[in-house]
């Protein structure tokens, strides 16, 4: 760094603002610089994040041209241009585990974890395996307040789907803690916020985060005013930029709160199936999560995702937890998106498209959707300093669908990207062709390697992709 900010003290890296009822975990400073430590701080942490887009992709609009360094954005990949760089485009995965049986959630279950489902149209759903992020959670989730965090923007689907004879249970999770233990979402904005910024009470460590009118940045002011007298002018800066983030997100998600409502119409046999697997998942996760049967936000789609990634990225830059998933929706979901121009009608009935022009063009703007959200992430944590470089730079941001092309629910070629450096260790600016040879898990490996989590096998791999 070129205008290192010396400290006669050093701060904690585990050091966090407090006030009666929050605590906010602090981004990296200058202060948490080692007094004599050389170049790069030498502990950057690396985050993980999976980003799961449902139903697949217009395949003829998805792949860049060229290769290597010397790659075009295809038009569903446009809005990426700006974080192009920090981009490696991969093309010709396959998780082969799962290339058998129904097309979607045969896929969707397995994305993260490359086994093969157990067929059941019950609770007693089995992945036959753990999921990457939670492999990585029990490896390294007890350095951070959260070992991981699951977030999405759709509730979980329940009942059976008589056309694959399978329980809908299967397409609302890719985080799986046990082969029997999906992890479901938080879907709700509040809910996420409060878990990574206020207090639980002590009386009741079962209980969902306690909630206030009042402002988590009013509630640690004064905290934050003692720090600041101790800080140089550019942790003061940092600082300052930090509490308008949170503060910022609070205001969005006050903004959004009449919109957002509860419940969901579940029939009585559909009940009982979520009952008997909360009652699995609370005994797994000793009642950890907040959101067993999902509430229902009825928000603007693209600020409900949005808000979602911010929270996302707020905990990465504070390293109050390394780990997350994202899910934009589950298998076959069927969400409208009319709220886009050229649109109408539901994303599953669209990916149907039959090479209808008219459809495919709807099915490419959704797809183009996705991307702009997974552009706005990216960028967020690119503008983000981090260490001795920026948060994009120590993290992988995964984003991709178990499945190719949602016509012929195509298993093989899916959309894949990887953006962030990991800390140096991925050569990102790249499109790679793997020739429809490559297995998903074998990016896996590397992935977890990447962040400290050697794992001897992961699916069908026992080493790691090349050229990443």
């Amino acid at each position: 760094m070129a205008n290192i900010q010396r400290n006669q003290w050093q701060l904690s890296r585990r050091h966090a603002l407090r006030g009666m009822g929050a605590t906010l975990s602090l981004p990296f400073l200058e202060a948490m610089r080692p007094a004599f430590g050389q170049g790069a701080y030498s502990s950057d942490p690396i985050r993980m994040a999976c980003l799961f887009m449902p139903n697949g992709v217009r395949p003829d609009k998805w792949t860049p041209k060229g290769k290597g360094d010397k790659f075009e954005l295809s038009p569903i990949l446009s809005p990426l241009e700006a974080v192009k760089e920090h981009l490696l485009v991969i093309s010709g995965l396959s998780n082969r585990p799962a290339h058998h049986g129904d097309g979607h959630y045969f896929k969707t279950a397995s994305w993260l974890t490359c086994t093969t489902i157990e067929e059941t149209e019950g609770s007693n759903i089995s992945s036959n395996g753990i999921s990457i992020d939670q492999i990585a959670a029990e490896a390294i989730g007890g350095d951070t307040k959260l070992p991981s965090m699951e977030l999405g923007i759709e509730p979980i689907k329940s009942g059976v789907d008589r056309n694959v004879k399978l329980t809908r249970l299967y397409g609302s999770h890719i985080s799986w803690k046990k082969p029997d233990v999906p992890l479901p979402c938080e879907i709700n904005p509040r809910s996420a916020f409060d878990r990574l910024f206020r207090n639980r009470s002590k009386d009741a460590k079962n209980q969902p985060p306690i909630t206030s009118d009042k402002s988590v940045i009013d509630i640690v002011l004064d905290d934050a005013r003692s720090l600041k007298r101790s800080l140089g002018n550019e942790d003061t800066h940092k600082l300052d930029q930090y509490l308008e983030s949170v503060h910022e997100v609070e205001r969005r998600i006050k903004k959004e709160a009449q919109a957002v409502g509860s419940g969901q119409n579940i029939s009585p046999d559909a009940l009982k199936q979520l009952d008997a697997l909360n009652k699995r998942i609370k005994k797994a996760t000793r009642g950890s999560s907040d959101n067993e049967l999902g509430s229902m936000p009825r928000l603007n789609p693209t600020e409900h995702a949005r808000l979602m990634m911010d929270i996302m990225v707020l905990a990465f830059w504070t390293d109050s937890t390394r780990i997350s998933t994202f899910m934009f929706g589950s298998a076959v979901s069927n969400k409208s998106f009319s709220f886009l121009d050229g649109v109408s009608g539901a994303h599953h009935s669209i990916s149907h498209h039959k090479n209808n022009p008219k459809q495919l063009e709807q099915y490419q703007k959704i797809n183009t959707w996705h991307i702009e959200q997974y552009a706005y992430m990216l960028q967020r944590m690119k503008d983000l300093p981090d260490g001795s470089s920026t948060l994009l730079d120590n993290s992988m941001v995964l984003f991709g669908s178990g499945i190719r092309d949602g016509n012929v629910h195509s298993p093989k070629n899916i959309p894949t990207i990887l953006a962030g450096g990991a800390g140096g260790q991925i050569k990102t600016g790249r499109h790679l062709d793997t020739r429809n040879d490559g297995s998903l898990a074998s990016l896996y490996v590397g992935m977890l390697k990447r962040l400290g989590v050697p794992t001897k096998k992961i699916g069908d791999a026992r080493r790691e992709l090349r050229g990443i």
